[in-house]
């Protein structure tokens, strides 16, 4: 019935909205704050491998830092921009550089939606659930600000 839905939604288009190889490609993306953290971001197709400097208030008025690495998967594009606005899931190993968390592995399971604003200027809004062995689990909402370059811009 899902199915159905969305082909008599998308009937007469010509392209479905949510094509899946809109992501063909390479993109470098520099992220400027906290999704999914602040360093650098590659893509390949539907994949994106991140690592950089990422800090959150897990407590009001108390800011954890980590190191943070990780993995991205990135689905359901929604316009038809050379890199398209689309959601996204992840996961991330985190090691924390101060507080609570200092010298600990964690572990950072998220997802949200990209908005690509202007050229390669977009924002990121989503939530993260963090885990760490000895610490209650936390979820947190995570916003972002990135500009991203096409590595092999289609003609």
């Amino acid at each position: 019935m899902k199915s159905l839905i969305l082909i008599l939604l998308f009937a007469g288009t010509g392209e479905f909205i949510f094509s899946q190889n809109r992501f063909a490609g390479q993109e470098l993306s520099i992220n400027g704050f906290r999704n999914p953290s602040m360093g650098m971001e590659y893509r390949n197709g539907q994949l994106s491998l991140h690592a950089g400097y990422y800090i959150t208030a897990l407590e009001a008025g108390v800011t954890s830092q980590f190191f943070k690495t990780g993995i991205t998967y990135w689905g359901f594009p929604v316009d038809h921009k050379p890199i398209p606005s689309s959601f996204y899931t992840g996961a991330s190993y985190l090691r924390g550089l101060n507080l609570e968390y200092k010298n600990k592995n964690a572990i950072g399971v998220e997802a949200g939606f990209r908005w690509m604003i202007w050229k390669g200027f977009n924002l990121r809004i989503g939530a993260i659930a963090l885990m760490s062995k000895g610490n209650d689990l936390k979820i947190n909402p995570t916003p972002g600000i990135s500009y991203s370059f096409r590595l092999n811009p289609q003609p």
